[in-house]
């Protein structure tokens, strides 16, 4: 049996968060590396390791997960816009093999995002 992830930790409460969103189907919360001044992350409770592995039948959640996303930036009074990344393998910076989005917002994002 693998190691759980930190984020299926803080899914079984194991880990505590500062939550700002939770339902039947994910988890949204403040990252603890802020690298904006709103840095919320957005995570299924289903265990998906990365974008690589969505399948088909994930279809409803991730819309569900936008839609999370849409109503956690609003809540966090990010009218002014925000980013939203998500990382997919090592190469792409991912450093916890569960899927999650992060929300970045309070400042004017650069691009390109390095």
């Amino acid at each position: 049996m693998s190691e759980k992830t930190v984020f299926k930790r803080i899914i079984d409460g194991e880990i505590p968060a500062d939550l700002v969103h939770e339902d039947e189907y994910c988890l949204a919360f403040h990252d603890i590396s802020p690298k904006a001044p709103t840095h919320i992350l957005v995570i299924p409770k289903k265990e998906i390791p990365s974008v690589a592995e969505i399948e088909d039948q994930d279809a409803d959640l991730l819309g569900h997960l936008w839609c999370v996303i849409r109503k956690v930036a609003e809540q966090a009074g990010l009218a002014g816009g925000y980013r939203v990344v998500v990382n997919c393998g090592d190469d792409g910076g991912q450093e916890v093999p569960h899927l999650h989005f992060h929300i970045l917002g309070g400042r004017a994002m650069t691009w390109p995002p390095g």
